[in-house]
């Protein structure tokens, strides 16, 4: 079946504007683009919430490197329109389309071999969100974008010491009125954590698993009356666990 002009056009534009995670920092310095990361190979998104490509990404590049971090240090995420950055000068949808809002989220889970464990089988908690901001109407990817396409949060000073994967989330709603109309990015990073503590947290999640594809959070329509995607200023229910601290 032949695609008309219009939808042809409209598929284009959604394809360009999509984004990968390909960067980690660790107190600001920057470990090398791939470099201790599980990416996709491509920038294409996961819009199925139960897929096991949920976890890290469509499989694609994967490091050999375990970043080494101390808890506390604090980590940055580096999200781009493709790998190494804009796709052409001035790109207008580096580091993601402004219409992609939604909420942008970290999980770490605790394994044995950073470099070989499974990510679907590991139990995952939630260190940090930006979700959205009802005062301001703010979507944690508008602050993304503001910040060059990165985000930065700390590893919890009190988990124990060891060998754990870390992965940042974007789901972008802008089109997740409609069932699997939500768009999910997402690598994650092998890390070797000393200096912790002792908590380890008491209710961990699968992913996939914690979401469902009709969780209030990822079928949603966030575009409120005057056809903004500001969910009429209503808070957001963030999909997943709460928030883990120490």
């Amino acid at each position: 079946m032949k695609l008309s002009a219009v939808a042809a056009l409209a598929f284009g534009v959604a394809a360009e504007a999509h984004c990968i995670f390909q960067k980690v920092t660790v107190n600001g310095a920057d470990q090398g683009s791939l470099v201790g990361l599980r990416a996709p190979s491509n920038n294409n998104p996961v819009q199925d919430a139960t897929s096991n490509s949920l976890t890290c990404g469509t499989p694609g590049s994967t490091s050999s490197r375990v970043i080494e971090v101390k808890a506390g240090d604090r980590i940055g995420a580096w999200y781009q329109h493709i790998i190494g950055g804009p796709q052409f000068p001035n790109d207008p949808d580096n580091p993601i389309a402004a219409s992609h809002k939604g909420p942008v989220t970290a999980y770490m889970a605790k394994v044995d071999n950073a470099a070989t464990a499974s990510p679907q089988s590991a139990k995952w908690f939630k260190i940090w969100e930006d979700t959205f901001d009802t005062s301001t109407r703010v979507w944690g990817v508008d602050n993304l974008i503001k910040n060059n396409g990165w985000v930065n949060f700390p590893i919890p000073t009190c988990i124990p010491n060891g060998q754990y994967l870390l992965r940042v989330e974007i789901a972008a709603l802008h089109s997740a009125y409609a069932q699997n109309g939500v768009q999910f990015y997402t690598s994650c990073a092998q890390l070797s954590v000393s200096g912790g503590g002792s908590t380890t947290p008491s209710s961990t999640v699968s992913i996939p698993g914690v979401y469902s594809k009709s969780d209030p959070s990822i079928l949603i329509n966030i575009y409120g009356q005057a056809g903004k995607p500001d969910n009429d200023g209503k808070p957001y229910p963030a999909h997943g666990p709460a928030v883990f601290t120490c």
